[in-house]
């Protein structure tokens, strides 16, 4: 199975993506994205549903799907059949990682789990990404990102305050979070492999995701007993760190340690709030955060969110603007970091997608591939697996691949 001429650091790795929607191709789309040759494989009946989130769409062709799927080669397998099954085999007996996040005995239902195919590659690293992980009184239930957040406790502490109802953080984060979780543990493994020769099982889920997502609200539980609630945009731990309106917009602003904040009352021509017992250190503040937030406030009302981050910037005081997507696609930062780039699609010809957010000096990344069409890779794997392009038309011509 040789890869296409790519750059990155995971060049030469050999990757099968038996993976749908988000968690699993997220942590496909960064081995890809560091150039390991990612062959993901789609059922031959509407592929992997991300597929169908559409609107918004590219002549038919989804942009969620394109967003998480480019740098990869991909197939379409009828896995119910034998023959479809054996294609399947013959690739993961020759890939170096396994990705798979279906529900807990789906893959060895099909004879794909771990023990069975490890047995004719005993190197292979199995990366299995689940709703609540393999082992556990919850491991048979399904994982989706909405029910992941409420488990793990974020939802409980995402929104503007006690009365309101609960809040998801926007982006599917426990989804996003498991997928790069995912990843790490297969490089992990990887390193493991290079020492021992031996591959073995990766386990990671949604549930954990959340729950690493808490680590200062957690922080706060396990050594009060008590859980916090949601806080809006401030924090558990220390203050002034959050959101204020101004004048034509809002700004966030970080005065939260002593440094700042002394430089912050200055800036905000409030001094005598640095001798203010309620404010006086952080723990004064924690106290009487409210009183904080009400009078910082209504003293940032009083010029424009551009007059703000001037002052507080020159004054040495983190302060950013809250931006909409757009904007932030926008921002010189953004497009100096390489984090949105133009790919060539097979159908579309170029389009936008978001870089890769970790650059290396010696074997710097590039997105190459846009996201296969439906089967568009299936021929070209099929033949380095060793078949004959008469084979390869009478798998074609009896739907057990697409191309």
């Amino acid at each position: 199975m040789s890869s296409p001429e790519r750059s990155g650091p995971l060049v030469g790795l050999r990757v099968v993506e038996f993976a749908h929607i988000m968690a699993g191709p997220t942590c496909g789309r960064m081995l890809a994205d560091m150039g390991a040759d990612v062959i993901k494989v789609e059922p031959v009946a509407g592929g992997d549903g991300t597929r169908s989130f559409q609107p918004p769409a590219l002549d038919g062709e989804s942009a969620a799907y394109m967003m998480l799927n480019r740098n990869k080669r991909g197939v379409a397998l009828d896995l119910k059949s034998e023959k479809g099954l054996e294609i399947a085999r013959r690739l993961v007996k020759r890939a170096d990682v396994l990705i798979e996040n279906h529900r807990t005995g789906t893959m060895e239902r099909l004879g794909l789990g771990y023990d069975r195919v490890s047995e004719n590659n005993p190197g292979l690293i199995y990366c299995e990404i689940s709703g609540f992980g393999r082992t556990g009184p919850m491991a048979d239930l399904g994982g989706f990102d909405l029910i992941s957040q409420g488990y793990s406790g974020i939802m409980s502490v995402t929104g503007e305050g006690e009365g309101r109802p609960p809040v998801k953080c926007a982006p599917p984060l426990t989804d996003i979070t498991a997928g790069i979780l995912a990843a790490m543990g297969v490089l992990a493994a990887y390193v493991e492999r290079i020492r021992t020769g031996r591959g073995q099982r990766v386990d990671t889920s949604l549930f954990e995701a959340g729950v690493t997502q808490s680590f200062w609200q957690a922080a706060v539980t396990l050594a009060t007993g008590e859980s916090p609630g949601p806080l809006g945009s401030a924090h558990p731990l220390t203050a002034p760190y959050q959101a204020f309106e101004t004048a034509d917009g809002w700004i966030t602003v970080g005065g939260s340690n002593q440094a700042t904040w002394g430089r912050l009352v200055e800036i905000v021509e409030l001094p005598e709030l640095a001798d203010d017992p309620r404010f006086t250190e952080n723990a004064d503040r924690m106290q009487h955060v409210d009183e904080l937030a009400s009078i910082l406030g209504e003293r940032f009302k009083t010029r424009t969110t551009a007059e703000w981050l001037g002052l507080l910037e020159e004054g040495g005081v983190p302060a950013g603007p809250v931006a909409s997507i757009g904007e932030m696609l926008e921002f010189p930062q953004t497009l100096a970091r390489d984090m949105v780039v133009e790919v060539e699609h097979s159908k579309l010809g170029s389009v936008q997608t978001i870089g890769f957010p970790v650059k290396f000096s010696e074997t710097p990344v590039s997105v190459e591939l846009g996201a296969p069409i439906l089967g568009e890779h299936t021929p070209e794997v099929l033949t380095e697996l060793g078949y004959t392009d008469e084979e390869i038309e009478e798998l074609i011509r009896s739907g057990v691949v697409r191309a």
